[in-house]
């Protein structure tokens, strides 16, 4: 019998993009059933991946390239996804992510970790071309970022200016933001008519034990007495929007993402929603699963906090409201790991032997994987 399967993974992080994932799974199933209808649709929560999910699993997605000034300054090549125009978005809706412009993934591997010198000036010049396209709503990725610069640099490329105490710009970066002293938001260019949604999963504030230096500032080099000139820092900053911006929360839900560009959004006028739940609603999700006979979900670790707001999780929730079983491929699957709603699963690991291997061949094992579950599953 034929069957239409739904594939919507998440990316496998550091090593395959979601649309990647969801070609590799789908290669494997139509080796074992290849009369089965296939949809793929990768997701993603606004890390990387976002752009491409986008790309891969909206029809007419159009990709724009843009250059844009990276994280440590020199120019990199990027670009942002103009989906179709819609009742509610006649100029087309644009998605761009950080993770692609201003990204840690931009810096090298090993990355070249820089927590007082990285900014978000990329991220906002591709905004700007998107804008400048005439696009009528924003859809923003903010995951994967390499900086602590509280979204400064982005709102500078967006039309902001911020000035030292003798009048002077100041420098991009963290760095930055310890100078400080007077906030000109005038020329910001306006939100466009649809408004800005910003995906993101993190829920920290900007300041303090659990803000943005401190939770994320190690992950991006910052040494223990970095933490508190960086938190420092994103507390002058967050003064001076104030100033300019009275109803800019600093104490916001997920106003400390991306090193505090959460907060610079905020300021704008976007809107923070949950990233994994916002994507399914854009890509049509919903609609898919529910005129699916299987789906196929999954992410690179699967572990105890998978089940809290990440993409398998909600995957699996829209697939048991429409009564149709969801199986589970993961890099690897932990041990506090909760699959029992999952009619299959498998582990990258487990197929490869190691987890290195399997992080040494990813395509391998997830067409392996793919393979796997369509002799499992009727």
């Amino acid at each position: 019998m034929a069957h239409t399967v739904v594939i919507a993974p998440d990316s496998f992080k550091g090593t395959v993009a979601a649309a990647a994932v969801a070609e590799a799974l789908a290669a494997g199933w139509r080796a074992e059933r290849p009369a089965a209808t296939l949809r793929l649709l990768p997701m993603a929560d606004g890390g990387e991946g976002t752009v491409d999910a986008f790309a891969a699993a909206v029809p007419g997605a159009r990709r724009m390239p843009v250059t844009v000034a990276g994280p440590e300054g020199a120019d990199v090549t990027a670009s942002w996804v103009l989906l179709p125009a819609t009742p509610d978005a006649p100029g087309g809706t644009g998605v761009v992510e950080l993770a692609n412009t201003s990204g840690i993934e931009l810096l090298g591997t090993p990355p070249r970790l820089r927590p007082f010198d990285a900014h978000t000036r990329g991220f906002g010049q591709a905004i700007s071309a998107a804008l400048a396209h005439g696009v009528s709503r924003l859809v923003l990725g903010i995951g994967s970022s390499s900086s602590t610069d509280g979204g400064a640099g982005m709102l500078t490329a967006l039309g902001a200016r911020f000035a030292d105490a003798a009048g002077r710009p100041i420098p991009d970066g963290a760095r930055g933001l310890g100078t400080i002293a007077t906030a000109d938001l005038s020329g910001l260019a306006p939100l466009p008519a649809g408004g800005v949604t910003v995906l993101s999963d993190v829920t920290n504030p900007l300041l303090g034990a659990r803000g943005a230096a401190a939770v994320f500032g190690p992950q991006k080099g910052a040494a223990p007495a970095d933490v508190a000139t960086l938190d420092a820092a994103l507390a002058r900053f967050a003064d001076v929007i104030g100033g300019a911006k009275p109803d800019a929360d600093r104490d916001a839900a997920g106003a400390g993402a991306a090193g505090g560009t959460g907060f610079g959004l905020l300021a704008w006028g976007a809107r923070l929603v949950p990233g994994s739940a916002a994507v399914a609603e854009l890509v049509g999700l919903d609609a898919a699963v529910g005129a699916a006979s299987l789906v196929l979900t999954g992410e690179g670790s699967y572990d105890g906090q998978s089940a809290a707001g990440k993409v398998p999780a909600h995957v699996g929730a829209l697939a048991a409201a429409a009564g149709v079983p969801v199986a589970l491929v993961a890099g690897r699957i932990t041990a506090d790991a909760d699959v029992a709603g999952f009619a299959a699963t498998a582990s990258l690991t487990a197929l490869a032997g190691s987890g290195q291997a399997a992080m040494d061949e990813p395509v391998r094992w997830l067409t392996a994987a793919g393979a796997l579950l369509a002799r499992t599953l009727d």
